[in-house]
């Protein structure tokens, strides 16, 4: 990367006596960009940003500038980068400050060992495929070994291999059948985290259809979804799930006395997560 300005912030002067950047002491000169592929024009002054951008796109050259979007060829993310796992974030350059706050928040709640969790997850690839050949049961396991406390807090392979060992032997990770009943309301944010855990890890969601999109955008991606007006409607495509062995979450709507006492008639006793 080559930086061209009369002087260098503290950053930027560590990256350059470390040999991170090149840097082209003076101002701005149109025929300075003639061997580079993308421009970044960051600087206070919006003409010059302007005048960058036309001598780029003259150039044939791909072109940015900072917090002005219909000048840019294309958006630089916000990144959070933990080796082998690197998460974007972007606005399409509408609001950099939430961005920031977004990558900041984040930050804040991601594992510190991500990295070195990632690096040994990759490590045992070949592994995890011959001690078990199935990908669900894969799936099962690095789910139930990512989410172990001793995993969160290693701070070494070593410690890693401990717990991936004890839990391959301890348990065989076959897929079983499970229903999670959750009764959503009105506000997404008042769900249980018990409830937002098991709707980010079921792999069928079946939905009333009167549920606000924000309770069914809340489970995991790749889950499968389908929705259902009457528990008529519910019951066979719960008995299709249990022929598959699937963990699945029916979502409810606030139940009256009448859904309640149907549900029990229909389904025997049930445990529901209800809203806060």
């Amino acid at each position: 990367m080559t930086v061209v300005s009369p002087s260098l912030d503290s950053f930027l002067e560590q990256q350059y006596e470390e040999g991170g950047i090149t840097w082209i002491k003076g101002f701005y000169q149109s025929e300075l960009i003639d061997d580079f592929v993308q421009i970044w024009a960051t600087t206070d002054n919006p003409d010059l940003n302007h005048r960058v951008h036309h001598d780029a796109k003259r150039a044939g050259i791909m072109v940015n500038v900072v917090d002005d979007t219909p000048y840019c060829d294309f958006i630089t993310p916000s990144m959070i980068n933990r080796g082998k796992i690197q998460i974007a974030f972007s606005s399409g350059g509408g609001s950099p400050v939430l961005i920031r706050n977004l990558r900041k928040t984040f930050e804040a709640v991601l594992p510190q060992n991500l990295s070195l969790q990632a690096e040994f997850a990759a490590s045992k690839r070949d592994d995890i495929k011959q001690k078990l050949p199935n990908v669900r049961n894969r799936r099962l396991f690095w789910e139930a070994f990512f989410d172990k406390s001793e995993v969160i807090q290693a701070s070494s392979s070593a410690e890693l291999e401990s717990c991936y060992q004890t839990l391959i032997t301890e348990q065989d990770f076959e897929p079983s059948y499970a229903v999670t009943w959750v009764e959503t309301g009105e506000d997404f944010e008042l769900l249980s985290l018990k409830a937002l855990r098991l709707m980010q890890s079921a792999e069928m969601v079946l939905h009333h259809h009167g549920i606000a999109p924000v309770f069914i955008d809340g489970v995991r991606r790749d889950a499968e979804r389908a929705s259902w007006q009457t528990l008529a409607e519910l019951k066979p495509l719960l008995d299709a799930e249990k022929q598959k062995l699937s963990s699945v979450v029916v979502l409810l709507p606030r139940l009256t006395q009448a859904l309640q006492t149907e549900l029990e008639l229909g389904f025997g006793e049930i445990t529901l997560l209800k809203s806060l």
